[in-house]
């Protein structure tokens, strides 16, 4: 996986996600936050099946798709004050790296 640049970019966001999750307010830790590690969950299983799959198209589209989602809920998650301003900035800019990451991918797939 490591000549996988996106891969190895978001395994580091991985790691960032789910620490949040963990230190997000005990009243919502097992609703919002469960829900954003879940979707951070699906993308890393739809990484590992855009790797070692030829038909990429579909999986990229829903890769694409759980980025979103993932904005969605980091978005809300600063507008409720789960993290800060600083932390929100630091994962919408790395989810929006990915996401260009993931189109040039698809236009060579």
């Amino acid at each position: 996986m490591n000549e996988y640049p996106l891969f190895q970019m978001w395994y580091k966001n991985l790691n960032w996600i789910l620490d949040k999750c963990e230190r997000f307010p005990k009243n919502v830790r097992y609703s919002y936050a469960s829900k954003v590690a879940q979707i951070s969950i699906s993308i890393t299983e739809l990484l590992v099946e855009i790797i070692y799959s030829k038909e990429r198209i579909d999986f990229l589209k829903k890769l694409n798709i759980e980025f979103e989602k993932l904005r969605i809920f980091f978005r809300l998650g600063f507008d409720r004050h789960y993290i800060t301003s600083r932390q929100n900035e630091y994962i919408q800019g790395q989810i929006n790296e990915m996401g260009k990451m993931t189109g040039g991918w698809l236009k060579n797939a």
